[in-house]
């Protein structure tokens, strides 16, 4: 492999990176157009229905483009939906080689790179495919499954604990940790939390210490048992309550004059069906959930076996005591050999805490 071709596609990727939490329901995607050793042109895709981020690196290059060689991080589409084939826009433009990043396997868009070798250009693929793959693994998870990526996220002391006893909890980690926290919201379709988590902190579930726009707000509550007053209910934006089949009418009808959704879910051990709930949700466009607990909550996602990511912040201090509630809860596992394992991890310092992220499903196994 080239050393220029891994420099270049490290530039696609910082494009594609400036579209995260903007694309849904399509994938972010970063370009550039390389004649002679020098970038010509720049793109990435901002929002689904506008330009993908080839046709606006083509763009910028203009007629640099001509005999030049494309960096993209997702095979270029070769069908028509809100816009063009791609494919077209690198043959008209006269391109001479593409590098692709990762696959698309999207049924509708995918063969762009066939048709590109068909018509002579050279084309390569596979160039930092697992960083490619994970710039846009929300999008490959939802048409390899017909689910959202799951990203489970706590914030904990050393022994694991997301309060004392008496129940405070703010704050175990730094404010560095919770602005990286709402970073992870700002890129995340939604927001899932619990009844409990609502009632005890009445959180707004905003990316307010950071740039970028908020998430859909999902809350699990069984039996439409919260107050109406709560603050989830009242801001802008949309929120989805998760509740079983049989909950109140009455409360239901209350909660649709405030705007509200009320998606009724089969019920299931612990609660209702969570994978229901996250297949309406790729259904409703949303390629990616952030859960947020509490425990119980983050029991049940591990239970059930629908975590893909997990962020845990760690404060520096140890709570300890049977009373203080834990990260997570749920009925566990019985055997080490039945516990969920990281397929790869990282271990990031934070000014006054430190996060472990890390991966269950491998991005490229999506290809």
């Amino acid at each position: 492999m080239r050393e220029a071709d891994l420099y270049f596609m490290r530039e696609a990727l910082k494009e594609g990176r400036k579209g995260l939490g903007t694309t849904s329901p399509n994938p972010p995607v970063g370009a550039v157009v390389v004649q002679e050793g020098r970038i010509v042109g720049r793109g990435y895709h901002k929002k689904a229905g506008t330009p993908h981020a080839e046709v606006l690196a083509l763009k910028a290059a203009g007629k640099a483009a001509y005999g030049a060689t494309l960096y993209v991080t997702l095979e270029p589409c070769a069908h028509y939906g809100r816009t063009p084939p791609c494919t077209e826009a690198i043959l008209a433009a006269g391109i001479k080689r593409v590098v692709i990043g990762c696959r698309d396997p999207d049924p509708k868009a995918r063969g762009g790179a066939d048709i590109l070798k068909s018509r002579g250009l050279e084309v390569e693929t596979g160039v930092l495919l697992a960083e490619c793959a994970t710039l846009c693994r929300f999008f490959l998870k939802g048409v390899k499954t017909g689910l959202p990526w799951v990203l489970a996220k706590a914030a904990m002391s050393l022994d694991g604990r997301i309060a004392t006893r008496s129940g405070a909890s703010k704050w175990i980690t730094s404010e560095e940790a919770r602005r990286v926290g709402h970073r992870l919201r700002a890129i995340c379709d939604a927001i899932l939390v619990g009844r409990g988590t609502v009632e005890a902190d009445d959180p707004a579930l905003t990316c307010r210490m950071v740039k970028g726009r908020n998430p859909v707000r999902i809350i699990l509550d069984s039996y439409l048992r919260l107050p109406e007053e709560a603050k989830v209910f009242s801001l802008p934006g949309k929120t989805i309550v998760w509740t079983r089949e049989d909950a109140p009418r009455v409360r239901e009808e209350r909660l649709a004059k405030r705007g509200v959704e009320v998606w009724r879910l089969k019920p299931a051990p612990g609660g209702i069906d969570l994978r229901q709930g996250l297949s309406k949700a790729y259904e409703a466009g949303l390629l990616s959930v952030l859960v947020e607990g509490g425990a119980a909550v983050h029991g049940s996602f591990f239970d059930q076996g629908l975590v893909d990511e997990i962020a845990f912040f760690y404060g520096p201090l140890v709570i300890g005591g049977k009373e203080a509630p834990s990260a997570i809860e749920g009925q566990g596992v019985l055997t080490l050999a039945e516990a969920p394992k990281l397929s790869s991890y990282r271990i990031r310092r934070l000014k006054g805490s430190f996060m472990v992220s890390g991966f269950f499903t491998d991005p490229v196994s999506l290809q």
